[in-house]
C-alpha cells in the first residue's frame, strides 16, 4: 500500500506541476505529456477537480469526435504574499496559485534595525492586504532581503546593504502575525523561475548590488556557510573599482545596475531612453557594462557549465541586446559555439517578491500530492 500511494503522489505532483507552467491542457495531453495511464490521469484530474484545484475552463476543437475538455489550475484556490526589503524601499506583490502577480506595491521606507521598523513594515503589509481586499486568504508571506540569512535561527548574518550583522527576524514574523518565510533576495529571484525547465542554471539578479543565485536538480544550492552565488564579490578586474563592500575590482562594481544609474542617482528607465535617443555618454557607458558582464558570464560559464538566467532589473531590458552581449561573451569563450544557455528572466521586475512568494504556493502544492 505505501508503495502504491507513493507512486500516486509521484502522478500527481507531475500532474499538478505540469498544469502550473500550462494554462490549458487536456487529459489526453497530460497521459502524453507525461507519460501516464489515461486511467491514472482520469483518477488525478477527477480528484482535484473535486477539490476545486482544478477547473474545466472550455472544450478544444472538435477533430471528428465527441470535444475534449480543456482543464487548468485554479488560479484563484489560493494566494501568497511576496514583500522584498530594501535600503530605502518595500515591494509587496500578492500572487495567486497561476503564479501571476494580482497586486503590487512599492513604498519608501528607510530600513533600521530598530524594532520599531518591524513595526512599520507590518502596518504597511496591513494596509497593502485591505487594499487587496484579501487579509486573511493567503497562505503566508515570503520575505526577501539582501544579505546571507540563517533560516533556522532566523536571522541575517551579515548583509552589506542593510549594514547589519546577526540581525534577529524573529520580531518581525511576530508583528506580522502570518506564516513568514525568510530568504536570500538572490535566492529568492532565483525560486520565480520554473525549477522543472531550468533544472540545472545560475541566475544572474543584476539590480542596484549585483546578487546570484543557482540550482541543482531543481533545488537551490546554498553552500557550506549559505554564501553560494556571491558572484557580486567575485574579483573581476585586480585593483579596480572600490566595492560597497570595502574590497576592489568586485565584479558589482562594473556589473550591478548602479553602474548604469550613477548609484541610484538617476533611473534604469532614464538611461535606456538616454541609450536609445543615441547619447554617446550613455552608448559609451553601455559598452563598457556590456563588456564587463560578457566577462563575468564567460568565467560563471566555464565554472558550473550551466544555463545562465538574466535577472534582476538590467536582466529585464537585456532581451533586445542579446546579439551584442552574445558576441562579446562568445569573444571570451572559445568552448561554446553559441549562447543558447543564455536565459532572460521570466519576470522583468518583482522577481524576488513573487519567488518568496512562491514558497508558500510550492508547499501546498505538496500538501495536495500527499
Amino acid at each position: 500500500m505505501p508503495e502504491k500511494r507513493e507512486k500516486r503522489n509521484i502522478a500527481r505532483t507531475e500532474i499538478i506541476n505540469y498544469m502550473l507552467n500550462h494554462s490549458v491542457t487536456s487529459k489526453a495531453e497530460l497521459a502524453k505529456e507525461l507519460g501516464l495511464s489515461m486511467p491514472t490521469v482520469l483518477t488525478n484530474v477527477n480528484e482535484l477537480i473535486a477539490k476545486g484545484l482544478i477547473v474545466e475552463n472550455g472544450e478544444y476543437a472538435s477533430t471528428g469526435g465527441r470535444k475534449a475538455k480543456s482543464i487548468g489550475i485554479n488560479k484563484e484556490y489560493c494566494r501568497a504574499m511576496g514583500l522584498v526589503i530594501t535600503a530605502n524601499h518595500l515591494e509587496m506583490v500578492l500572487v495567486n496559485l497561476g503564479y501571476e502577480i494580482e497586486h503590487l506595491k512599492r513604498v519608501r521606507l528607510k530600513f533600521s534595525p530598530d524594532i520599531d521598523y518591524s513595526v512599520k513594515i507590518a502596518g504597511q503589509v496591513q494596509q497593502f492586504l485591505k487594499e487587496c481586499k484579501t487579509e486573511k486568504d493567503i497562505l503566508g508571506i515570503g520575505i526577501a532581503i539582501p544579505g546571507i540569512i540563517d533560516q533556522n535561527e532566523k536571522t541575517v548574518l551579515k548583509s552589506h546593504a542593510l549594514q547589519v550583522e546577526n540581525y534577529s527576524l524573529r520580531f518581525l514574523e511576530q508583528a506580522l502575525g502570518f506564516p513568514v518565510y525568510f530568504e536570500n533576495d538572490a535566492n529568492s529571484a532565483m525560486l520565480a523561475e520554473d525549477t522543472q525547465k531550468y533544472n540545472n542554471a545560475i541566475y544572474l539578479s543584476l539590480n542596484h548590488t549585483l546578487g546570484g543565485a543557482f540550482c541543482i536538480d531543481g533545488k537551490l544550492f546554498r553552500g557550506q556557510n549559505q554564501k553560494a552565488g556571491e558572484f557580486g564579490h567575485m574579483i573581476l578586474i585586480p585593483g579596480g573599482d572600490r566595492c560597497y563592500c570595502g574590497k576592489q575590482g568586485c565584479a558589482d562594481a562594473y556589473c550591478a545596475a548602479s553602474v548604469l544609474t550613477g548609484d541610484g542617482k538617476n533611473s534604469l528607465e532614464v538611461f535606456m531612453e538616454q541609450l536609445k535617443q543615441g547619447n554617446k555618454e550613455a552608448e559609451q557607458k553601455w559598452e563598457r557594462y556590456l563588456d564587463h558582464l560578457a566577462i563575468l558570464i564567460s568565467n560563471l560559464r566555464m565554472a558550473y557549465d550551466m544555463d545562465i538566467i538574466l535577472g534582476g532589473d538590467v536582466g529585464g531590458v537585456l532581451a533586445e541586446y542579446m546579439i551584442p552581449l552574445g558576441q562579446r561573451v562568445l569573444s571570451y569563450n572559445g568552448f561554446d559555439r553559441d549562447i543558447s544557455y543564455l536565459k532572460n528572466c521570466s519576470y522583468e521586475k518583482e522577481a524576488s517578491a513573487v519567488g518568496a512568494a512562491k514558497h508558500f504556493l510550492y508547499e501546498y502544492v505538496k500538501e495536495c500530492c500527499s
